[in-house]
């Protein structure tokens, strides 16, 4: 019992001396590439490039949108296709943080938006969630979320 309590105590001395960053680390690199595919995807929804879409989004993707409704990689394709999903503008803010979890990665960021989603109009300013997984072809988008931002920050 004494040896277990050491083996229990030791374990804990050392993962508490640990940086609190090392569960969720990736290189600066990794974190690049993540940050590039994100550019890819804003600039690709910005130009209704439904090419570069079908290759960033997973085939199991799902989004959820400003208001609540939860669609698959088909449904935000048809809206992107008869102008439903039209966006002008995606400004990602300066607060976007990375991180990569091996071969998954969770990015988050304010984000400004105008336009429209499912033929409804949005405009202003939400919190983005978007989580990737690293696939042989590259970084795909699994999921993601953006929550209208309505109180003061």
């Amino acid at each position: 019992m004494k040896r277990y309590v050491l083996i229990v105590v030791a374990t804990l001395t050392l993962l508490l001396g640990l940086p609190a960053g090392i569960f969720a680390q990736g290189d600066s690199a990794t974190e690049k590439e993540v940050r590039d595919a994100l550019e890819k995807y804003r600039t690709a929804l910005m130009q209704r490039d439904a090419a570069a879409l079908k290759q960033i989004w997973a085939d199991d993707y799902t989004f959820i949108n400003g208001a609540g409704e939860i669609l698959t990689k088909d449904q935000r394709l048809a809206n992107l296709d008869s102008g439903a999903t039209s966006l002008d503008t995606i400004t990602i803010g300066g607060d976007l943080k990375v991180r990569v979890y091996g071969d998954a990665a969770v990015s988050t960021s304010r984000a400004t938006l105008k336009g429209q989603y499912s033929g409804k109009p949005v405009s202003g300013d939400y919190q983005s969630m978007l989580v990737w997984v690293k696939k042989p072809a590259g970084w795909q988008l699994v999921a993601n979320q953006v929550t209208p931002i309505t109180g003061k920050p």
